[in-house]
């Protein structure tokens, strides 16, 4: 936001304040009159009909940097802090009356939903650091828009922190979404206010859509897909693709064109799928296999549990490793890529489920 256009703002809210001020004026009551004296260690100010305002010691050393900007003449807004003194002034503080415009001008901010332009300064596990007059604000990681949010694929903190960082530097466009003057706390958002009208885009969608959207990231746990300004799904990885997909990155680039299916929503949260649109190999396999068959397969992937065998383009089964009595043992029987004689001893066309048992000769 342009000083210009938040110039009408603090007047309006100075106006008001002005207007509601009681007279005489209280301890806390911000005033507004033309400096008429400037001098080493003081600056008097003409707050007629009511007296005449003084800001000196430690008031003056704080405000040193505003008072070098000052003429006679200037008309300045105060804050009172002592409404008698010895010598009969009213005592102002022009730094506790800027953090009071500050902080009305922010709730002026917030009810209109301002946006500003900010740099992020620093980042923590919890989401990004920004000043904005002088005050240090926070950004939770929940308020950063799809693109900048962290894709971690296991929560670790350590690696959203990592992500976070990368923004370090970066100039943002935001919103204040809540001021907090006692604890001199703002809170931000990256979320635009159109974003807030989620709910309602979201409604234009069902599940079994099939919509047409465009790849906006790609992490290890799959493909985010923007459907439309605004709303964004992710494509799981084990919803890419009938067969394995090991790596995302090496089918899908940035701002390619992809055809998905909305297989759920739920908490305003979109899934997409992109191998339901395609046959499901498990419905003709169903006519082919059944428990207690002879199949060969090939190795494609070990795991934990054991090894992952392919007996067709889609269809891949679980060698247990209970078999060979070790992991190590596995590995040496069943080499990657290789092809071997299995059993079926479990074929399940709607769970999508088979398991399979090594006939050949262990090593």
């Amino acid at each position: 936001m342009l000083k210009e256009e938040i110039k009408p703002v603090v007047n309006e809210v100075m106006d008001k304040v002005l207007n509601d001020t009681k007279n005489p004026p209280v301890i806390g009551d911000l005033v507004e009159g033309p400096v008429i004296s400037i001098e080493k260690s003081a600056v008097y100010v003409n707050l007629a009909p009511i007296g005449t305002g003084i800001i000196y010691g430690r008031e003056f050393i704080t405000a040193r940097d505003i008072i070098k900007k000052i003429n006679i003449g200037d008309v300045i807004a105060a804050k009172v802090v002592d409404t008698d003194n010895k010598e009969g002034y009213i005592e102002l503080s022009l730094k506790e009356a800027r953090q009071a415009i500050i902080w009305s001008e922010a709730e002026e901010l917030i009810n209109s939903k301002a946006v500003l332009e900010l740099p992020i300064i620093e980042a923590n596990k919890g989401g990004l650091i920004i000043e904005w007059q002088g005050i240090t604000g926070f950004l939770p990681a929940s308020q950063l828009k799809t693109e900048h949010y962290p894709r971690v694929n296991d929560g670790d903190k350590d690696k959203i922190l990592e992500e976070l960082k990368k923004l370090v530097g970066q100039r943002i466009s935001v919103s204040i979404i809540s001021a907090l003057p006692k604890e001199g706390k703002l809170i931000f958002s990256e979320k635009s206010p159109e974003q807030k009208d989620k709910e309602k885009i979201i409604g234009k969608y069902k599940v079994e859509d099939e919509v047409e959207g465009m790849v906006t990231g790609i992490v290890d746990f799959g493909v985010f897909i923007k459907i439309e300004e605004g709303l964004e799904g992710l494509v799981h990885i084990s919803e890419i693709d009938w067969s394995l997909v090991e790596d995302p990155r090496a089918l899908f680039k940035i701002g390619q064109k992809v055809n998905v299916k909305i297989i759920e929503i739920k908490e305003g949260k979109i899934s997409l799928s992109m191998k339901a649109l395609k046959e499901n190999p498990w419905v003709e396999a169903g006519k082919k296999y059944k428990k207690d068959m002879q199949v060969q397969g090939v190795i494609i992937k070990f795991n934990k549990h054991g090894a992952l065998a392919s007996i067709e383009e889609g269809i891949a089964g679980l060698v247990h490793v209970s078999e060979f009595g070790s992991e190590e043992k596995l590995r040496k029987t069943l080499e990657l890529g290789k092809s071997y004689d299995f059993k079926i001893t479990l074929f399940d066309v709607k769970e999508q489920k088979m398991a399979l048992s090594f006939t050949g000769e262990k090593k």
